[in-house]
C-alpha cells in the first residue's frame, strides 16, 4: 500500500434514500427527490450550501423514503455508497420535485443514525479507498489468476462492440488505464444488470468476492452478444443468397423480357428509382448536385437511422416540386371581362387592373407576377374576386391563411437540422398545386403575428418582392426556387396594422364597401339563385323582390359588404323549405285521404280520422302554400323578427348638443354621434366613450377655437360670460362606449355640437360631416371618404360636410349616390357651421365696432 494518507469522506453524511436504482463508486446517476425527507436534505443541504464538503452525501440503495417526514424511517440498507451531487435541477409540475445528477466516490457502513429530522444523518465508516490503489504487482500477488481472468473477460466484451463507436474506443482504453479494482463496479453500471445483481456487486465489499461476483455477469453478456451477432449473420447471409439467386433467374427468361424485368427489380429499389427522378427532373443544375449528392448519403445510411427518413422525404420534395411546370395563361381580354362581370358585380378598379396585366402578357410573355394586395372592409369579395383572377387567366389557385401566423417558419419552413421539420407554406402549396405559376392568395396579410419565433412579415419581404423572388430560398429546401411568375394576391382589412416595409412591396387596391344599389343587384344576381340552389329550392317556389332586399339591407342589416345579407336570405329560404315541405306532405295527405273516400268508408275510418278542411284543429291537412311563395314586408317581419336597426337620427337631434359625424372602421364607414351637456361647475372638460389620444386632442382644440371666438358668434355660457368655461363644465360623449375611437377627423362634429350647446340651436337632422380642425379654424382633409359618404347614404342623410381638399374624392363614389346627397366642401369652420344649422350660423357683429382682418 501507498505510505501517504488516504482520502477520506466526512465521518457524518446526510442520507438520500432511493429505491428507484443502485449507485455504485465510480458510475453517474439520476434520481428523482420528491418525498419530504429528501427535498428537506435537497434545500437545506445542496442548495443552501456553499462548501464541496456540503455536496457530498449518502445515497442508500433499496429503501424507500416515507412520503411524510411524521413516518418513522424503515429499516435501511447496511452498505451506501458516498456520493457527489453534480447538478441539481428543480420543477413544480405536476408537484415540487428535483432531479439529482450524482457520482459515486466509494463505499460505506452505517455505524449509527445520528438524527432522522428534518432529513436523516448518520455516522459511517468508509470501507474503499479513494485514489489510492494497490499497485498492479501487489494486486497480481493478491487476486492472481482471478484479476487476470476478469481482465480477460472484460476486454472481450468490449471489443465485441463496434470500435468505431466514440464511447466504445474510450471504454476499451479505461480497461488499461483505470486500476482492475475500479474495473468491477464501473463495468456492472454499464452491462444490462438488475438492481439486485447490483447490490450483491454493492455489498461485495472485498476485491476477491467483487470479482467473482462480477465475472458470471460479463460472461452472460458475453454470451447475449455472441448470439445476436450470429442472428445477424444468418440474415445477412439469406440476403447474399437471394442477391445470388435473382441474377440466375433472368438468365432463364427470354431476352425480350429481360428489360422489362430490370425495370422492375429497379423500382423496387426505392433509392434506385429517386437517383432516376432525379436525374430526370427538370430541376435547376444546382438543386440537381445538391440532390444526388444526398442521394450517394443515403445509399450509406441504414434504414433504422432517423436522418433516413429525413433525407428520403426531402428528395421526394425535390422531385415533386415544379421547377420548370406551368400553365398556359388565357389572354381574351374580351372572354375574361365577361367572366368576371359574371362572377363579381362593380369593383372596378379591380377589373381594370386584371385586364391591364392580361394586355401586358400579350405583349410580353416573361412578365413578372404582380403583387396586388386587395384593401377593404369584410364580406366585399375580396377572397373570391381572388379565386374569380385565377379562373380568369386558367390558372392554378392556392389560398394560404396568414391571419394569426406568428412564426417566421410557417413562411421560409425549417431547417433540416430540427426534429419535424417541414418546408414553409409557399414551397408546400407549389407543391400541392403542381405548377410554377399559380394564383396564390395570401389572407389576412394584416393579422399577422409576431412572437420569439420571429416575425412573418419580415419573412414575407423576400417572397413579395420581385426583384428578389426570383431567388426565394426556402430554409427546409436550402435551394433556390422560383416565383416571379407566381401572381400573389394579398387581402386585408385595413393597413395600419401591415408594416410599412412590406405595404411598400405590394400595389394597394382600395375594395370599398357596396351602396345600397350594389347590394340589391348582388343579392339578386348571386346570393338568391346560391341560397336557393343550397336549400333546395327554384324560383317557382320562393321570390323575394327587390323591395323585400331593400328592407332586408336597410333594416337588418349594418355593414359593408354583403355577409349578413346572404345570412339573412338564407334563412328567409329555410323558413320557406320548412312551408315547402310541410305542403308537400299536406298534399300527399289529402289525395290519400279522397283515394281512401272512393273505396268505402270503412278502410277510410281505419286509416285516417276525416276533419273539415277549414276547421282550426285540422292543420294537419290544410291546403298546401300556393306557389311561388312571395316575400313581402310583413312576411320579413314573421321570419326575421323585428327590424333589428331603425332611422334614430330625427329622435337623437331633437335636442342642442347633438351632432352627426362620420367615422371609418375596418368594418366600412358608420355614423358617430357626439353629445355634449354642460353644468355649474370649475371650468373643466370631461370626455367619455373610450376615447383615443387624437380625439381628445380634437376636443380641445374645438373648446379652445369656440372661447377665441364666442365673442364673434356670440356664443356665452348659462351666466351670459363670454368665456364659456367661466363657472361651467362641460360633458362631451361618444356613444357606444365600448368600442375604441380615435382620429383627427371628429374635429368638425365637436365643433358643431359645442356650437348649438352653446348657442341652444339645433343641428339640421339631415346633416353629417367629418374633417380635421386646426387652432386657427381651418378644415384639413380626412381619408376614408368613400366609406363615409355611403355610410351617410345608408342612413337616409341628404347632405354631408367635407374638407375641400377632399373634393377630389368625390370621383370614386356611384353617380346615384351623389345625385341623392348633397355635398358641402367646407375649407374653415365658418362653412361648415353656416352649412350645419338651417339659415346659417351669422356671426354677431357688434355696433360700433370693426371686425379685425388679422
Amino acid at each position: 500500500m501507498s505510505s501517504g494518507s488516504p482520502i477520506q469522506i466526512p465521518s457524518r453524511l446526510p442520507l438520500l434514500l432511493t429505491h428507484e436504482g443502485v449507485l455504485l463508486p465510480g458510475s453517474t446517476m439520476r434520481t428523482s427527490v420528491d418525498s419530504a425527507r429528501n427535498l428537506q436534505l435537497v434545500r437545506s443541504r445542496l442548495l443552501k450550501g456553499t462548501s464541496l464538503q456540503s455536496t457530498i452525501l449518502g445515497v442508500i440503495p433499496n429503501t424507500p423514503d416515507p412520503a411524510s417526514d411524521a413516518q418513522d424511517l424503515p429499516p435501511l440498507h447496511r452498505i451506501g455508497t458516498a456520493a457527489l451531487a453534480v447538478q441539481v435541477v428543480g420543477s413544480n409540475w405536476p408537484k415540487p420535485h428535483y432531479t439529482l445528477l450524482v457520482t459515486g466516490l466509494c463505499r460505506f457502513q452505517i455505524v449509527q443514525v445520528l438524527k432522522e429530522k428534518p432529513y436523516p444523518v448518520a455516522q459511517v465508516e468508509q470501507l474503499d479507498r479513494l485514489e489510492e490503489f494497490p499497485s498492479a504487482l501487489q494486486t497480481r500477488e493478491e487476486l492472481g489468476e482471478l484479476s487476470e481472468q476478469f481482465y480477460k473477460y472484460a476486454v472481450q466484451l468490449v471489443e465485441m462492440l463496434d470500435m468505431s463507436v466514440p464511447a466504445v474506443a474510450k471504454l476499451r482504453r479505461l480497461l488499461d488505464s483505470l486500476p482492475r479494482e475500479a474495473l468491477p463496479d464501473i463495468l456492472t453500471s454499464i452491462i444490462r444488470t438488475s438492481n439486485k445483481e447490483k447490490l450483491q456487486i454493492l455489498d461485495a465489499v472485498s476485491l476477491e468476492d467483487r470479482f467473482k461476483a462480477t465475472i458470471p455477469l460479463l460472461v452472460r453478456q458475453i454470451e447475449g452478444l455472441k448470439l445476436l451477432q450470429k442472428t445477424r449473420k444468418h440474415k445477412q447471409d439469406d440476403e447474399k443468397r437471394v442477391i445470388a439467386i435473382r441474377p440466375m433467374r433472368r438468365v432463364t427468361h427470354v431476352p425480350g423480357a429481360l428489360e422489362e424485368e430490370e425495370e422492375e427489380e429497379e423500382d423496387s429499389d426505392d433509392v434506385v428509382l429517386l437517383e432516376r427522378k432525379v436525374r430526370t427532373s427538370s430541376m435547376p443544375e444546382p438543386a440537381r448536385r445538391v440532390c444526388l449528392k444526398e442521394v450517394k448519403r443515403l445509399k450509406k445510411m441504414p434504414q433504422s437511422m432517423p436522418e433516413y427518413a429525413l433525407t428520403r422525404n426531402y428528395l421526394e420534395l425535390m422531385v415533386e416540386l415544379p421547377w420548370n411546370k406551368s400553365t398556359t395563361d388565357r389572354l381574351d381580354i374580351r372572354a375574361a371581362r365577361v367572366l368576371l362581370d359574371n362572377d363579381h358585380y362593380a369593383m372596378e378598379k379591380l377589373k381594370k387592373r386584371v385586364l391591364e396585366y392580361l394586355a401586358v402578357r400579350q405583349l410580353k410573355n416573361n412578365l413578372k407576377g404582380p403583387i396586388l394586395c386587395f384593401v377593404g372592409p369584410p364580406g366585399v369579395g375580396k377572397t373570391s374576386v381572388g379565386r374569380s383572377v385565377a379562373k380568369t387567366l386558367g390558372r392554378e389557385f392556392h389560398r394560404i391563411a396568414l391571419g394569426g401566423v406568428c412564426d417566421q417558419s410557417d413562411i421560409r419552413g425549417h431547417r433540416r437540422t430540427y426534429v419535424g421539420s417541414m418546408p414553409g407554406r409557399i414551397i408546400n402549396g407549389l407543391k400541392t398545386v403542381g405548377v410554377n405559376n399559380p394564383v396564390f392568395l395570401l389572407d389576412e396579410v394584416d393579422k399577422l403575428g409576431k412572437s420569439l419565433q420571429g416575425d412573418p412579415a419580415a419573412a414575407l419581404l423576400e417572397v413579395l418582392d420581385p426583384e428578389q423572388n426570383h431567388n426565394f430560398t426556402d430554409h427546409y429546401l436550402n435551394v433556390a426556387f422560383d416565383l416571379s411568375q407566381v401572381l400573389f394576391i394579398a387581402t386585408a382589412n385595413t393597413t395600419a396594422t401591415i408594416p410599412a416595409a412590406l405595404l411598400d412591396r405590394m400595389e394597394v387596391i382600395q375594395v370599398p364597401g357596396y351602396t345600397q344599389e350594389e347590394k340589391i343587384e348582388i343579392a339578386h344576381r348571386h346570393l338568391i339563385p346560391k341560397q336557393l340552389d343550397q336549400h333546395g329550392l327554384t324560383p317557382q317556389q320562393l321570390q323575394i323582390p327587390p323591395a323585400t332586399t331593400l328592407g332586408i339591407i336597410t333594416r337588418y342589416t349594418r355593414e359593408a359588404g354583403v355577409r349578413s345579407l346572404d345570412r339573412k336570405l338564407g334563412a328567409i329560404c329555410r323558413a320557406v323549405a320548412v312551408k315547402v315541405a310541410e305542403g308537400q306532405h299536406r298534399g300527399a295527405k289529402l289525395e290519400r285521404t279522397d283515394a281512401l273516400e272512393a273505396e268505402g268508408g270503412r278502410e277510410r275510418s281505419e286509416d285516417v280520422e276525416p276533419q273539415p278542411i277549414g276547421d282550426s284543429g285540422a292543420a294537419g291537412l290544410a291546403l298546401p302554400p300556393e306557389m311561388p311563395i312571395l316575400i313581402d314586408l310583413h312576411a320579413l317581419k314573421d321570419i326575421l323578427g323585428p327590424p333589428m336597426y331603425e332611422m334614430e337620427v330625427s329622435e337623437r337631434l331633437s335636442q342642442p348638443g347633438v351632432a352627426i359625424g362620420l367615422a371609418w372602421t375596418p368594418l366600412g364607414g358608420e355614423l358617430m354621434f357626439v353629445e355634449a351637456s354642460r353644468m355649474d361647475g370649475e371650468g373643466q372638460l370631461t370626455l367619455t366613450g373610450q376615447l383615443g389620444d387624437v380625439m381628445k386632442e380634437s376636443a380641445h382644440l374645438a373648446i379652445s377655437w369656440l372661447r377665441s371666438n364666442a365673442k364673434k358668434y356670440h356664443l356665452t355660457n348659462a351666466s351670459g360670460s363670454f368665456d364659456l368655461l367661466d363657472n361651467t363644465d362641460i360633458h362631451l360623449h361618444f356613444p357606444a362606449g365600448a368600442v375604441t375611437k380615435d382620429g383627427p377627423s371628429a374635429g368638425v362634429t365637436i365643433v358643431t355640437c359645442l356650437a348649438s350647446l352653446f348657442s341652444g340651436r339645433l343641428v339640421r337632422s339631415d346633416v353629417a360631416m367629418t374633417g380635421e380642425i386646426t387652432l386657427r379654424g381651418l378644415v384639413l382633409p380626412v381619408g376614408g371618404i368613400k366609406d363615409k359618404v355611403l355610410a351617410a347614404h345608408r342612413a337616409g342623410l341628404k347632405r354631408v360636410i367635407l374638407p375641400q381638399r377632399n373634393e377630389k374624392d368625390l370621383e370614386e363614389i356611384p353617380g346615384n349616390v351623389r345625385r341623392d346627397l348633397s355635398f358641402v366642401t367646407a375649407s374653415c369652420l365658418d362653412e361648415v357651421l353656416n352649412a350645419a344649422f338651417d339659415g346659417g350660423f351669422s356671426v354677431k357683429a357688434r355696433p360700433g365696432l370693426l371686425n379685425s382682418k388679422l
